[in-house]
């Protein structure tokens, strides 16, 4: 459905080398790369339109701010929200979701409860924890069986009426599954008035994402994972939900009025985005939608699962091998070690030494690894520009580490 090559042509930095081999880029979860056209849009508001947004009377403000808000309307399009007010501009998943768990403190009080899951990353476990300690409330964990998966029996024991939040993301960064939060949506709905937060960081650049069919409160995810700059983010909220909460950050363009006597806050999007927008980024956000649907989400899906689905046939043809969620519905990423041989980080350095890119570590998951009971994994994720030949480099490297550390 499209021509591999020509993708690949519009990524400059995948012509290069590192360690005199050809770099094969496979650490697209903690970063994409970002294609040319991105990079054009986003130095092109700093050549030639460089002005803040919202404040201004003359040319230049008005234009960045037509782009900006044009990015925002593509944004609310792409994640098919009802309002391009629900958007609300952030520096990434980070930030949306430490926005939300305060933004909550004054809805919560002690004893009521919060349920997230074992699967999370450190953003989705310490703001929730931080809110638990301003208010009295207890966190609750839905546990993973041993592929992984999560466990919704134990999650229909979790729900009750003390349960006020529930935020769990939509697919694991450390090892690619794909939680069935439509499943967990619907338990919520039917047994709970909880507010619904998921974190998308790693399913927006992979799938299509519908937040009116999700039926979600909140919905996070970053930029700089679907090819767009570091620095940037979405937080989408209902209107409803939104409207009822305090602001975040207090500061320029999220007031109405403002007097020693008191302050009124402006309406959406803007309670929400106090300060100087990173608004070269938001726009380069929205050039990285554009580089995405012109692909097609569809296709992007596609193409990444055959990837996902010969790497682990090619892994696993190797011995020693283990793949943490083997068999759980993934997308991706695939998470290995090498059996009773060195730690991640030494396979890690080989891989690099033939230009390799891959992550090791507990990938900001170390609740994962506990559970499984080891350090780290070597984690190989994908993008859209990624191809058969580079997991091919890739098992040889590996190969190459079995024998090097054996």
């Amino acid at each position: 459905m499209f021509d591999i090559q020509e993708i690949r042509s519009q990524f400059t930095i995948l012509g290069r080398e590192v360690n005199g081999k050809p770099l094969v880029y496979l650490d697209n979860a903690a970063t994409s790369q970002k294609p040319d056209s991105v990079l054009e849009v986003w130095n092109n508001y700093y050549t030639d339109l460089n002005a803040n947004v919202h404040r201004g009377i003359h040319t230049l403000s008005q234009l960045a701010t037509e782009e900006m808000e044009l990015s925002r309307i593509k944004i609310q399009k792409f994640i098919n929200a009802k309002h391009d007010f629900e958007v609300i501009f952030t520096k990434g998943t980070t930030e949306g979701l430490n926005l939300i768990s305060y933004i909550l403190t004054q809805k919560l009080k002690k004893d009521d409860e919060i349920i997230i899951s074992y699967l999370e990353h450190h953003s989705n476990i310490v703001p929730w924890q931080l809110l638990c300690e301003r208010t009295g409330a207890k966190l609750k964990v839905i546990p993973i069986d041993e592929n992984g998966i999560l466990q919704l029996d134990i999650f229909d024991q979790l729900l009750s009426e003390k349960t006020k939040v529930v935020s769990v993301n939509q697919v694991s960064n450390a090892l690619g599954i794909v939680n069935p939060i439509e499943e967990i949506i619907l338990k919520t709905r039917k047994n709970s008035g909880a507010y619904i937060v998921i974190d998308g960081a790693q399913s927006a650049p992979h799938f299509t994402i519908d937040v009116q069919k999700m039926d979600c409160d909140f919905f996070v995810f970053s930029g700089h994972k679907m090819y767009a700059p570091m620095g940037t983010g979405v937080l989408y909220g209902k209107h409803a939900v939104l409207e009822d909460l305090p602001p975040f950050h207090g500061g320029g363009e999220m007031i109405a009025t403002c007097s020693f006597d008191g302050t009124t806050y402006a309406g959406l999007p803007f309670k929400y985005e106090a300060g100087t927008p990173n608004v070269g980024g938001n726009i380069a956000l929205g050039s990285a939608i554009d580089f995405i649907q012109k692909i097609g989400q569809e296709n992007i899906q596609h193409h990444e699962n055959a990837l996902l689905e010969y790497a682990q046939k090619k892994l696993l043809e190797l011995e020693g091998i283990k793949i943490y969620g083997e068999k759980a519905n993934r997308t991706g990423v695939v998470s290995f070690n090498l059996k009773e041989i060195g730690i991640a980080s030494d396979v890690g350095m080989i891989l690099d030494k033939l230009g390799v890119a891959v992550r090791t570590g507990h990938h900001c998951t170390q609740p994962i690894m506990e559970f499984f009971h080891i350090a780290g994994t070597v984690r190989a994720s994908f993008a859209i520009y990624n191809t058969f030949e580079e997991i091919d480099v890739l098992v040889e490297g590996v190969k190459k580490a079995q024998r090097m550390l054996s």
